[in-house]
């Protein structure tokens, strides 16, 4: 190969591999029942965690049945596609997080959030995003209090 081929496959792979880290972030949740997270793609893996139902988890890497996932403190792992669903889910990522009846710092707090409870996820209002608890309050909180959008 000469060198200006060489010089043109690396640029043409820089691009694509650019391209790739533009895509929006992918999140899914752990479905219906607790996920085994495992150190390889096959249930003959490490066992590493079982991820419990609900949890958002950031997609990675689609691999056959298998997807590589991050969790809230960004630790990788793998489990099977069929064990997350496309609900969305978000954790409360700071302490005493306040959702609230409108999205607006003034509006009234409708609950105060600790740091690792899940919510469901809903749309997104500029930097809130409105959000469902799982006792059916519902408001808006701030974006950066929450992972998983």
């Amino acid at each position: 190969m000469t060198l200006p081929r060489i010089f043109s496959a690396l640029a043409g792979t820089l691009l694509l591999l650019a391209a790739a880290g533009a895509h929006a972030l992918d999140f899914k949740s752990v479905g219906n029942a607790p996920a085994i997270l495992y150190d390889a793609p096959s249930i003959k893996g490490g066992k590493l965690f079982i991820a419990p139902r609900g949890m958002p988890v950031e997609i990675v890497l689609t691999y056959g049945d298998w997807v590589k996932v991050r969790d809230m403190s960004g630790d990788l792992a793998w489990t099977e596609a069929k064990a997350l669903s496309a609900r969305r889910n978000v954790i409360v990522r700071n302490a005493n997080a306040k959702v609230r009846s409108a999205a607006d710092d003034s509006a009234p707090a409708v609950m105060s959030a600790d740091k690792g409870v899940l919510l469901e996820l809903g749309e997104a209002q500029g930097t809130w995003t409105k959000v469902r608890h799982k006792d059916g309050i519902s408001g808006y909180i701030k974006s950066s209090d929450i992972w998983g959008i």
